[in-house]
C-alpha cells in the first residue's frame, strides 16, 4: 500500500494497476509454486535459522 496523502490525482492514477497488470497478476496467482535447486523449499527447521536482512525495529508498527 502507498500513502497517497499529498499526491496529485494524476500521480495516483499513474500508480494504479491497469487491466493488463491485473490480468497478469490473476494468472500468476493461479500458477503453482515450483521449487528447484536454485530456490529450494524451506523446511521448518531451516526457516527458524533464516535471518532477516533488515531486522524489525521494536518501534515499528505493522499494519495488516
Amino acid at each position: 500500500m502507498v500513502n497517497t496523502n499529498g499526491m496529485s490525482e494524476e500521480l495516483i492514477k499513474e500508480l494504479e494497476f491497469n487491466a493488463q497488470d491485473l490480468k497478469e497478476l490473476d494468472a500468476a496467482r493461479k500458477k503453482p509454486i515450483s521449487f528447484d535447486s536454485d530456490c529450494p523449499e524451506l523446511t521448518p527447521e531451516k526457516a527458524i535459522l533464516f535471518k532477516r536482512v533488515n531486522p524489525r525495529r521494536s518501534d515499528t508498527v505493522i499494519m495488516a
